[in-house]
């Protein structure tokens, strides 16, 4: 088994979430590992353009369980919020996972 990690040096400003759109689709499962819902990354695909805060970029590949890890600030109203947006605009209901 081979494991892809995608980790930022950055301050979050690198293109971690875009570049792990892209490798969601060939993943079991995409992992988020830290952090709250103040910042986000964008993804344009093909359900449309999106500024994630909390979910992992693999909620666009239906095939994928995304985990929420135990180093992530877990906002309820705000995730169930961003879970109701990407519902609303026709992305398929994820594998979501809170560890």
């Amino acid at each position: 088994m081979s494991v892809t990690a995608v980790v930022g040096a950055n301050w979050g400003d690198e293109g971690k979430g875009k570049i792990t759109d892209y490798l969601a689709g060939q993943a079991d499962v995409v992992v988020r590992f830290q952090g709250g819902n103040n910042a986000g990354h964008t993804v344009i695909n093909d359900h449309g353009k999106f500024a994630l805060h909390l979910l992992p970029s693999g909620v666009f590949h239906s095939g994928v369980i995304n985990v929420l890890g135990p180093g992530v600030a877990v906002n309820i109203p705000a995730l169930l919020a961003e879970r109701r947006d990407l519902l609303s605009r026709g992305v398929p209901e994820p594998r979501l996972r809170v560890s």
